[in-house]
């Protein structure tokens, strides 16, 4: 992967420019193996909550909150709503029905 260190945006973008500052100033090429670092970290990540119930559930389990929303439930609902789906499978019928009660 070709990075680099010197011009472009990398000393016009504040974030940029502080991002290489904490990491020290790095090379570019240990501005490399920092990303394919990271990248590898969060491929492994990913592969974890593949193969484990990660990503459905945690990504169902985000998306309650804006179901309850998109359906107008009230404060009360949305606090009962999670502890109702703490451990039961959030889909958008599942909710409907849950308020329906």
């Amino acid at each position: 992967m070709a990075l680099g260190t010197v011009g472009g945006l990398t000393t016009l973008h504040p974030l940029a420019k502080l991002s290489l500052d904490i990491l020290g100033k790095p090379s570019a090429k240990e501005l490399m193996a920092i990303v394919a670092a990271a990248g590898l970290a969060n491929t492994f990540s990913a592969v974890r909550a593949l193969t484990t119930s990660g990503i459905q559930k945690g990504h169902m389990r985000f998306h309650l909150n804006n179901i309850l929303s998109s359906l107008n439930a009230t404060n009360e609902q949305k606090e009962r709503a999670e502890e109702y789906f703490i451990n039961r499978k959030v889909s958008h019928k599942s909710v409907q029905e849950f308020l329906r009660s």
